[in-house]
């Protein structure tokens, strides 16, 4: 008997990729022998019900075709299983994929080496991080950076990324750095001045801004990349080094490591996986082979 894996569909991701990506996956899949059915919700949580009980009946494996906001959905809905989760990443960021080095924007290849790799269980233990039951593959991105996702979210127009775009410049308009409490494990809590603090799993956030360029998916450990107290000038000056990583070289940014990472800003939201997940004060924890991923 052929195994039965689902997929996970995001149809508005990439602008409409996600609905057209699903169907190339799963032809490359039932060519590879696997029986395929498809999870579509009516909105997310819909579709995370969906998904939710594809696991618990038993699917060999849950394969989210979308962005980091669908992969963001399918980890609530594998974590703390044995389900290995696949991706076809066809979104905007991908940053998870990114961090696994998985192929993006070319689901029908995607589909084929997914099915490759769970016939030879090529599989992959990861950490994730936690805050308050909700999990994070990526990075939590509090300070500078979450205030422009929250005016961004709020703008109506224009459409796309761009409005980010807008919300930036707007940011840097009205820049100053937050005062911040951040208590890492050894329990001493830093009172600074910073004008960001990102908690990365992975790497990269904002479709490849690799703001914690070092972090290491199997270490037990988040890296905690602060940029400090600096002018709009120094801002300018380090951000283009994000993409890169070479920012952690700045005087400006440190980086610590901890398992747990409590932040506390005053009128500062935080966002995982470019999800909200609420204002701060907010506690991470970085859970150890939380989830199993399919290497494709």
């Amino acid at each position: 008997m052929a195994s039965e894996i689902t997929l996970f569909v995001n149809p508005t991701a990439g602008r409409g990729r996600g609905a057209r990506a699903a169907q190339p996956a799963a032809s490359a899949l039932r060519a590879a022998g696997f029986n395929v059915r498809t999870v579509l919700g009516e909105n997310p949580s819909d579709a995370l019900a969906q998904a939710r009980a594809a696991v618990e009946s038993g699917t060999d494996a849950l394969i989210a075709v979308g962005g980091d906001g669908m992969v963001s959905l399918a980890l609530q809905a594998v974590a703390g299983t044995r389900t290995p989760l696949g991706l076809i990443a066809v979104g905007t960021g991908n940053d998870f994929a990114r961090a696994l080095d998985l192929p993006v924007q070319d689901p029908a290849a995607a589909g084929r080496r997914i099915a490759d790799s769970l016939k030879a269980s090529r599989l992959r233990d990861i950490d994730l991080g936690r805050v308050d039951g909700t999990w994070f593959g990526t990075v939590l991105a509090s300070g500078f950076d979450s205030r422009v996702n929250d005016r961004g979210n709020r703008m109506r127009l224009p459409a796309g990324r761009f409005k980010y775009d807008l919300a930036i410049l707007a940011e840097l308009a009205a820049f100053k750095p937050f005062p911040f409490r951040i208590t890492l494990d050894d329990g001493e809590a830093r009172e600074i001045e910073a004008t960001l603090v990102a908690v990365g799993n992975g790497s990269s956030y904002g479709g490849g801004m690799r703001i914690c360029a070092d972090a290491d998916l199997e270490d037990g450990l988040f890296d905690v990349t602060v940029v400090g107290d600096c002018s709009r000038t120094t801002l300018l000056k380090v951000f283009p080094k994000v993409y890169k990583g070479t920012h952690l070289d700045h005087p400006v940014v440190s980086v610590h490591r901890a398992a747990k990472v409590e932040l506390l800003a005053e009128g500062i939201t935080g966002y995982a996986d470019g999800e909200p997940l609420g204002p701060l004060p907010l506690t991470a924890e970085c859970i150890p082979a939380a989830v199993r991923v399919v290497l494709a």
